[in-house]
């Protein structure tokens, strides 16, 4: 899918940054609509239902925490990839970002190439979500979805039910947070009790089996698969 197909809706209260970031995303080649603060991005995004969102994190009225809340409450915007734009250092906007539902961030002052290349790479996940045959291609991975079988350059690799579930899970949606609770939700159920080293241990495994170097750890959040690395 060419750039011009997408829609991004940029958010932030200071019109420098609308004007100087929307250029860059329109240069190239996104269709980008503007909104100035909270309310008025949760309204054009009912409109445009935008395939990606960058939010900034601190504005008056309602800040992009709030704002990503109820964009996450709208059925059709359940899909709509959120980016945080955050002050330098601002740790607890992150953690709280992702909680809210945020798929990345980016810290300000905004370098357009980096921001560029980070909505490139989430959007991959449209291009990924098309595909109708339960198969998931990585590079020299390959994921079938349906036969529960993992292979690796044409070498077939065993894996118990939660491995392949956690794998399918961060592989489903290439560089996307998923905080620890998202992924205990997931996998394992909100209704299942297990240790707070659980996540930690299955994903050193996969990491073992598969030598996989794609899954990072996000401190103090969660884990990623990086289509990239």
């Amino acid at each position: 899918m060419e750039n011009k197909n997408y829609k991004i809706l940029l958010v932030d209260d200071e019109p420098d940054v609308l004007e100087f970031v929307g250029y860059n995303l329109s240069r190239e080649g996104f269709r980008v609509e503007t909104a100035s603060n909270g309310r008025e991005a949760i309204e054009k995004a009912k409109i445009t239902e935008p395939h990606l969102i960058i939010l900034d994190v601190m504005m008056p009225e309602m800040d992009g925490i709030e704002t990503c809340n109820e964009i996450r409450q709208i059925p059709r915007l359940e899909n709509s990839i959120v980016i945080f734009l955050t002050a330098r250092g601002e740790d607890y906007s992150q953690i709280a970002g992702f909680d809210a539902g945020a798929d990345d961030y980016v810290t300000k002052p905004v370098k357009p190439r980096v921001l560029i290349s980070r909505i490139k790479a989430l959007l991959r996940r449209y291009r990924e979500e098309e595909r109708s045959d339960g198969i998931i291609e990585l590079n020299e991975l390959t994921i079938d979805k349906e036969k529960y079988v993992v292979t690796k350059n044409g070498k077939q690799i065993a894996l118990p039910k939660k491995e392949f579930e956690l794998l399918l899970l961060l592989a489903s949606k290439p560089d996307k947070v998923f905080s620890r609770e998202e992924i205990f939700s997931k996998v394992w159920g909100s209704d299942v009790v297990v240790g707070d080293r659980t996540i930690d241990v299955h994903v050193r495994k996969i990491r073992e089996k598969i030598g996989l170097t794609n899954i990072k750890t996000i401190k103090g959040v969660g884990y990623k698969y990086e289509s990239e690395g």
